[in-house]
């Protein structure tokens, strides 16, 4: 655009001036008049639905209603004393009441349409009465293991709805009502059999645009579609499904893409059911006219803007003249040898120009400043004298502050080399920042997570003014814990007025520092001369020969207790060093090293593999992480003195009398383990070695084999057994036991009874 002519910038901002609005408001126009008709579309093919879905509803209840009248009718008490088809079929009367519910069940078929078959189980029998196979024995009719499964379902007294396919591959829904003990005492189950394709009927739209449906079930089943591959698959395979399972309302509608094709997906749930229906529309077919006059709106806009551009042109010419008069002029001179550029440009390139400029000189003023203070305090705490230190501290009074990072080396594990780099570039800058009139602050990185801060007072000391310092220190102690992620201790060293001091200041800082081997991490210490007065604690011989006694006796609890008791003396005495602390700990560490290299060399190598001991306990800041570090140490020597099969030996025999003692309760594992004294993983761990089974599996087998005793030995029901060896039903206990045994506990009881 800077090389632009004036003019057609001018044209170009009219013609934009008056093409957007109007493009706008073309756009704007349009969109809403679709989304009008999409919406009004939309809940209309939403109304045709929920009227399907009603139709469904209705029809289903009306055959639900018809079985339960049926099996109040005591129709079925006519075959409750023939439990078996040889009973049955032994006297041709008895044949008559099966036939008698055989007509029943098939004028129940004919009330409704689309019922392929029913037949009704009576309960523990051997055969069935249908309308497809007339009475026949469960070895000749389909299998009746789905019949369980559905059942799990039911809720109260009423009946279920079971999607699944016939033996002969056709896709049913199965109506399956037990028997009430309100109405009758024969224990059986009626079901009815509807076709998937009658479900088919209902649902279609006579909507041409209609491109699919769906009935999927409270299980995320497909209970019906027009593709019957996907019959009884979980609904996820469906579009648009898994974003149906997040909307909250019960009926609805939604936009979408498929296949590069915008449709309209439109669901209704059904409360009785707990089903949900959803269909698909073709959003092209449905608005077919609405797209025709759109097209007619835009060849209007077009026309309209077409006929203005011409106009833009004249009225940018005529604007432009005066301008273009002296862009000309300026450009003949050259000036700031930018040829080629308007007027604009020129003026934007030369403010541009002397901005940066001006930035760059500022900065580099800031940074010479910058180095310039930090190479004169660098060389003051070196005890060199620097002509430049009445500049940096023009004021009388001096202290040092010493920063340091707690556990250095894990900070510098976390962080890498140009983090902990930023980092300090932070805290720099806020430091240099933070400090009022009257106490100038120079901030200086010594290395190894150490921060030098040389502040300069105006003022005398008192205690008001030693109050304000420690409020300005404490934020740095704050700031530097947030901007680090780690905590600092700091330590502050007296007063004095030459600059040749500060070496000296600075060393009474770090003295100061180190009172956190006592105190603990993240404080503020200030350096008192009284203190430094050379006394030295060393802990009696009689606890070096306890510890090591204990070592060998591999007991890691009195270990721990008589170095307490050492951490206690130690925190006790009116003075101890930095330096004397870890002269105890490196001395104790050293007696335990030499005992081990000449009573356990397996243990001695374990130490030898663990590194430098001594730089490690060097590099710790306070009592606390020492205290930890010498346990841990003792600790893993005790472990490489130990058996390494015993202690898992040990809990192996725990956990399996655990289980033997709870089989028969609700046993909880993490409670389990927590009771043992071991993790719930190691736990696992254990059992799977020892079993090459989980948990679960170990515990059901045990229960198991209670279970077959118990069948054995006594005439107890098959629920007073389940409750006897931990199962909350004999449903549960009837599938575990077949998951084991590969057969039901009945069939298992009569087998080995009788032999």
């Amino acid at each position: 655009m800077k090389r632009f002519p004036m003019t057609l910038q001018l044209a170009c901002i009219l013609f934009i001036v008056m093409v957007i609005p109007v493009s706008i408001l073309t756009w704007y126009s349009s969109e809403q008049g679709l989304r009008n008709s999409e919406r009004e579309i939309a809940e209309s093919s939403l109304a045709e639905l929920v009227a399907s879905r009603r139709l469904n509803e209705s029809a289903l209840n009306s055959l639900s209603q018809d079985t339960v009248r049926l099996s109040a009718t005591g129709t079925f008490d006519r075959i409750r004393p023939f439990p078996t088809y040889e009973a049955l079929s032994a006297d041709y009367g008895n044949i008559s009441r099966a036939m008698a519910i055989m007509r029943e069940l098939t004028n129940l078929n004919r009330r409704a349409e689309g019922v392929a078959s029913s037949f009704f189980y009576l309960e523990d029998s051997d055969y069935v009465v249908s309308t497809d196979r007339s009475i026949t024995t469960l070895s000749r009719y389909e299998s009746m293991d789905w019949l369980e499964d559905a059942l799990e379902e039911q809720r109260g007294i009423e009946g279920i709805w079971y999607p699944r396919k016939l033996e002969s591959g056709v896709p049913v829904v199965s109506y399956v009502l037990p028997l009430s003990r309100l109405s009758t005492t024969t224990r059986g189950t009626i079901v009815v059999n509807l076709r998937e394709s009658q479900l088919e009927d209902y649902l279609s739209s006579s909507n041409e645009a209609s491109t699919d449906y769906a009935l999927i079930d409270s299980k995320n089943t497909v209970i019906s579609h027009a593709d019957k591959s996907l019959l009884l698959q979980n609904a996820d395979v469906l579009p648009f499904f898994n974003q149906l399972k997040q909307k909250v309302s019960v009926d609805g509608y939604s936009f979408g893409e498929t296949g590069g094709d915008r449709v309209l997906y439109a669901w209704t749930h059904s409360e009785p059911f707990g089903w949900t229906h959803l269909s698909t529309y073709s959003v092209q077919e449905l608005l077919t006219r609405t797209h025709t006059q759109q097209r007619g709106i835009i060849v209007l806009t077009v026309i309209v803007i077409f006929i203005g551009t011409f106009a833009t042109l004249l009225l940018a010419a005529w604007f432009s003249k005066p301008a273009r008069e002296l862009v000309r002029t300026l450009t003949l001179r050259g000036y700031l040898g930018v040829p080629g550029q308007n007027e604009f440009a020129f003026l934007e390139t030369a403010f541009r120009r002397m901005q940066g400029e001006e930035t760059k000189l500022h900065e580099l003023l800031r940074e010479r400043e910058r180095d310039a203070r930090s190479l004169t305090v660098q060389r003051l705490l070196r005890g060199e004298v620097d002509e430049a230190a009445s500049y940096v501290f023009p004021y009388t009074y001096l202290l040092v502050a010493a920063i340091s990072i707690d556990g250095y080396r894990g900070y510098s594990s976390k962080h890498n080399s140009e983090t902990r780099s930023y980092h300090r570039h932070l805290l720099n800058m806020y430091c240099d920042s933070l400090f009022e009139d009257g106490l100038i602050g120079q901030f200086l990185y010594r290395g190894e997570g150490y921060f030098t801060l040389v502040l300069n007072d105006s003022h005398e000391e008192s205690d008001q003014r030693n109050k304000e310092i420690h409020a300005y220190i404490e934020r740095i102690r704050e700031k530097a814990t947030e901007l680090l992620e780690h905590t600092v201790t700091i330590g502050v060293s007296q007063r004095a007025k030459r600059t040749t001091s500060i070496p000296d200041l600075a060393a009474e800082a770090l003295e100061a520092v180190k009172k956190r081997m006592i105190a603990g991490s993240g404080g503020i210490h200030y350096y008192r001369a009284e203190e430094n007065r050379e006394m030295k604690y060393l802990y009696p011989d009689c606890s070096e020969r306890r510890i090591l006694n204990f070592l060998d006796a591999g007991d890691l609890d009195k270990m721990d207790a008589e170095l307490e008791r050492i951490a206690e003396e130690i925190r006790s005495a009116d003075y101890i060093s930095h330096d004397n602390i870890l002269f105890i700990y490196n001395q104790l560490v050293g007696v335990t090293i030499k005992h081990l290299q000449e009573t356990d060399s397996r243990a001695a190598r374990t130490v030898a593999g663990k590194g430098s001991v001594y730089s490690t306990i060097a590099s710790l800041d306070t009592l606390n992480d020492l205290q930890t570090y010498i346990h841990d140490f003792y600790a893993g020597i005790v472990g490489a003195m130990k058996p390494a099969n015993e202690e898992s030996q040990s809990h192996a025999d725990r956990i399996m009398n655990y289980l033997r003692e709870h089989y028969c309760e609700d046993v909880v594992f993490e409670d389990m383990a927590k009771e043992i004294g071991i993790s719930y993983s190691y736990m696992r761990k254990i059992v799977y070695e020892m079993n090459g089974s989980s948990l679960i599996d170990s515990l059901n087998k045990l229960r198991i084999e209670k279970a077959k005793q118990l069948l054995l030995e006594n005439e107890r029901t098959i629920t007073e057994i389940a409750a006897a060896v931990g199962y909350e039903n004999a449903r549960s206990f009837n599938r575990f036991f077949h998951k084991y045994e590969g057969m039901a506990p009945s069939v298992y009881k009569a087998q080995y009874r009788t032999s």
